[in-house]
C-alpha cells in the first residue's frame, strides 16, 4: 500500500467513499446529503493542508485529510479526518492513513494534532487512535444524533507530539 497526495484523478474513486460515509450518518457530522462538489470542497485540503490517498494496485483503498486544526493562535495544532472504503475496513488502512499524518504533522512542526469529534460508538477508530498516542480529553454528552443509538457523545482525541 502506497499513500501519497490526492490527485484530480483520484477523485472518481475517492468520492464513493466519501459519500458512502457521510450518507452513512454514523461517524461524521457533515451533512448526509452532502453534494459531490461540495463534499470535494470540503474534502481537499488547501496549504498548509494536505490530502493524501492509501492506494494498492491503482485502487484508493481510503483518504486522510490533514492540516492545522485552527486558525491563528490555534494554528499550532493540527486535525485530521480519515475515510476507508467499508470493505477494507480492519485491515490497516486507516491505521496506516493515520500514522502518516501524525509524521507528516510533527515534520510541519504542529505541536500536537486533536481530534475535535469522534463519536463514541467509534470503537474501532477510537482503538487505533489511542494506540498512536491520543487520549480522550473531554466529551461532549449527547452532541452526535447518531442514527441507530440516538445522541450520544463527541470526543475530543488530543496526541501531544512534546
Amino acid at each position: 500500500m502506497e499513500i501519497r497526495q490526492i490527485t484530480e484523478d483520484d477523485w472518481p474513486q475517492v468520492w464513493p467513499i466519501v459519500r458512502e460515509v457521510v450518507r452513512a450518518a454514523d461517524t461524521y457530522t457533515y451533512d448526509p446529503g452532502l453534494s459531490e462538489d461540495d463534499a470535494r470542497e470540503t474534502w481537499i485540503a488547501r496549504p498548509p493542508g494536505l490530502t493524501v490517498v492509501a492506494v494498492e494496485d491503482g485502487r484508493v483503498l481510503g483518504t486522510a485529510k490533514t492540516g492545522p486544526n485552527r486558525d491563528g493562535p490555534g494554528s499550532h495544532v493540527s486535525t485530521a479526518s480519515f475515510m476507508v472504503d467499508k470493505y477494507l475496513r480492519g485491515k490497516g488502512v486507516g491505521s496506516a492513513l493515520c500514522a502518516y499524518v501524525l509524521d507528516w504533522a510533527r515534520k510541519q512542526d504542529f505541536a500536537g494534532m486533536q481530534f475535535n469529534a469522534v463519536a463514541e460508538s467509534n470503537v474501532a477508530g477510537i482503538r487505533v487512535y489511542e494506540r498512536l498516542g491520543f487520549e480522550i480529553v473531554g466529551t461532549v454528552p449527547g452532541a452526535f444524533e447518531h442514527p441507530t443509538l440516538g445522541r450520544i457523545g463527541l470526543h475530543v482525541m488530543y496526541c501531544d507530539f512534546g
